[in-house]
């Protein structure tokens, strides 16, 4: 944003000493791209749509930090409060105001119910989900002002039709470009957006891809206006071949065409269908837009507007490096990364990726998993599922140095590896190669050479008194790690949360194999009888003697569970405030924000779901 502020004051410097451009647009200008004597109105106003734009920009991040960081202090105070407090009942009353922004805008879907249920045309096809009530006003908003500053203070009625085109053509190139900045931005995996506002990856995702559409129209409504402008008093034939005859107007045309291919390349339908595919041709097309523009823009009455590519340039590269120094960091060195691979009952594989380095875990984390032996530099996102620390010394090395000398605390946390396990579902594509490798591998288990991106995301729960945790099939690799956080803070005293219920749906009792050897570490926790509550679904068992209840803190029940039902009960007896999470599929989700929206008037609870759509 300082790039942006920095711009738009070297504009306004350029506007006051006469020396800008007459044609002032991003892709604008004469056929030649020559300088006129000084800014036109049209320039001036062009200059004030940057400055309004880019304050939008700065409200909407500002408002959403803000939030956040009412939001964080809230729940560090409830959190304080609720330490050596049993009943929390103050915390139990949500305040009107609030409740009703939830039920009818933070958590509300679209319409009815429907929200991250995707629309399907067939099991393998996936055209999308609906965006939340919140979402599609934010992203109308957006795209009607940028509809309106479009077509702000042109003079339609004493201007002629090319007079109006040239306009319009050098308000839309500027806004093309403009935009690319928060598109780029939000298109990385270090984004600092997220950490600002803490809103969920999948949101970032979809203002990304609705920014990108905002990018590709106004490019194309450049390049139309521009050719509407040169047909006049000549005909469209003239118009296109005109678009060839000089560097200046080519390379605007390949920068249009490389955008529009990827609104084509990039709906939901390939997305999913071809994701390694679609990830390259992706890259290459922004890249091959972004190099074209760069071009257009290189005369010196379009230098702000190149400028603005730079800030563009900037923010990918600098996410690039970023990322790379990350993957170097945590897995060269000390012997490298390390994953074992193991298939698993229920088409699932468990992925234990031993570390280079240590690495600090928390609940509700995910990353990216390379493995160059099945791809190699294809990489995936996974939840993940559990950490544990492991000596990477003999015992006599950890106790003494070479000279003789104990080892401090931080010479034994250096010789610790950090140990991070998935749980990967196979489907199509990686998964799929992955499962058949390591079926076709003695005792159905391999070891490879891997690296490990992140981690990225995180998710705190202790302000809480109530937690209620669903998860459906391979969702459970998000809640595990909550379970674990909840239990072991319990016994320490440091969190609010009183009342643990983990409600797991799975198709088959095998399913349970998947995380046997961690649940069996929780359920020998100190207290852990004090506040957790498990309840198992089976939905398809293959008779009734696979149903049984080991106690009362652990039940198995046939079918699928009654969501209104144990949503009251919670409601009922829970304390405090309350979250309910789920991670699992859209349907699922949609049923349980139903359920909550229709209780939040009367219960403090938030609902939070895990999706990572993209």
């Amino acid at each position: 944003m300082n790039v942006l502020g920095e711009i738009v004051r070297r504009a306004d410097a350029v506007a006051k000493n006469g020396t800008a451009g007459g044609a002032g647009g991003a892709k604008g200008g004469a056929a030649g791209g020559a300088a006129a004597k000084g800014p036109t109105v049209y320039d001036k106003n062009n200059l004030n749509v940057q400055h309004y734009l880019g304050r939008i920009w700065y409200a909407f991040v500002a408002a959403f930090a803000l939030y956040h960081l009412i939001f964080f202090f809230v729940r560090y105070i409830r959190t304080v409060a609720c330490l050596s407090n049993d009943t929390q009942r103050y915390f139990a009353v949500p305040h009107t105001m609030f409740a009703n922004f939830r039920r009818h805008f933070l958590n509300a879907p679209l319409f009815r119910q429907r929200h991250h249920r995707e629309f399907k045309i067939s099991t393998a096809i996936n055209v999308g989900t609906l965006p939340s009530r919140l979402q599609t006003l934010m992203l109308v908003g957006y795209f009607a002002t940028n509809v309106g500053f479009c077509f702000w203070r042109i003079d339609y009625r004493n201007s002629n039709y090319g007079e109006i085109a040239g306009a319009l053509r050098n308000r839309s190139g500027i806004l093309s470009v403009m935009n690319c900045i928060p598109l780029f931005l939000l298109a990385g995996r270090n984004n600092p957006i997220i950490q600002l506002t803490n809103l969920p990856f999948d949101t970032m995702n979809l203002i990304h891809r609705w920014i990108g559409r905002i990018v590709i129209l106004e490019a194309l409504c450049h390049t139309l206006a521009h050719m509407a402008k040169g047909a006049h008093g000549k005909t469209w034939a003239y118009a296109a071949k005109d678009l060839i005859s000089s560097e200046f107007k080519w390379t605007g045309l390949v920068g249009t065409i490389a955008f529009t291919l990827i609104l084509f390349q990039s709906p939901s339908v390939v997305r999913h269908a071809f994701y390694e595919t679609f990830l390259t041709v992706h890259v290459i097309l922004a890249a091959s837009a972004i190099a074209g523009v760069w071009i257009h823009l290189k005369a010196p009455s379009r230098r702000p507007e190149q400028q603005m590519l730079w800030a563009v340039v900037a923010i990918w590269s600098i996410e690039r490096f970023l990322r790379f120094a990350r993957i170097v960091y945590r897995n060269f060195g000390k012997g490298g990364t390390k994953a074992e691979v193991e298939v698993l009952p229920g088409d699932a594989l468990r992925v234990t990726v031993r570390m280079a380095r240590p690495w600090t875990f928390r609940p509700g984390q995910h990353a990216y998993l390379y493995m160059p032996s099945l791809g190699l530099w294809t990489n995936h996102p996974f939840s993940l599922a559990w950490s544990d620390e492991e000596e990477n010394l003999d015992i006599s090395s950890m106790v003494a140095d070479e000279k003789g000398l104990p080892m401090n605390r931080q010479d034994i946390l250096e010789h610790r590896k950090t140990s991070m396990s998935f749980i990967i579902r196979r489907r199509t594509g990686f998964t799929d190669t992955l499962y058949k490798k390591a079926d076709l591998s003695p005792a159905g288990r391999f070891t490879t050479s891997a690296m490990m991106e992140g981690p990225y995301g995180g998710e705190n729960l202790n302000s809480y008194g109530t937690v209620m945790l669903w998860a459906a099939g391979i969702g459970i690799t998000h809640q595990v790690p909550q379970v674990r956080e909840i239990v072991a803070a319990y016994a320490n005293g440091t969190t609010a949360t009183r009342r643990l219920t983990l409600v797991w749906i799975i198709q088959s009792p095998e399913h349970l194999e998947w995380i046997r050897t961690w649940m069996t570490h929780i359920l020998a926790m100190p207290r852990r009888r004090e506040i957790l509550k498990i309840l198992l679904f089976v939905t398809r068992p293959r008779s009734t003697k696979e149903i049984h209840s080991p106690s009362s803190s652990v039940q198995m029940f046939p079918g699928r569970p009654n969501v209104d039902s144990l949503i009251d009960q919670e409601m009922q007896e829970g304390i405090g405030a309350a979250a309910v999470t789920t991670c699992g599929t859209g349907g699922l989700a949609d049923e349980l924000r139903r359920a909550v929206r229709k209780r939040q008037a009367q219960w403090n609870v938030d609902f939070r779901e895990e999706s990572f759509s993209w």
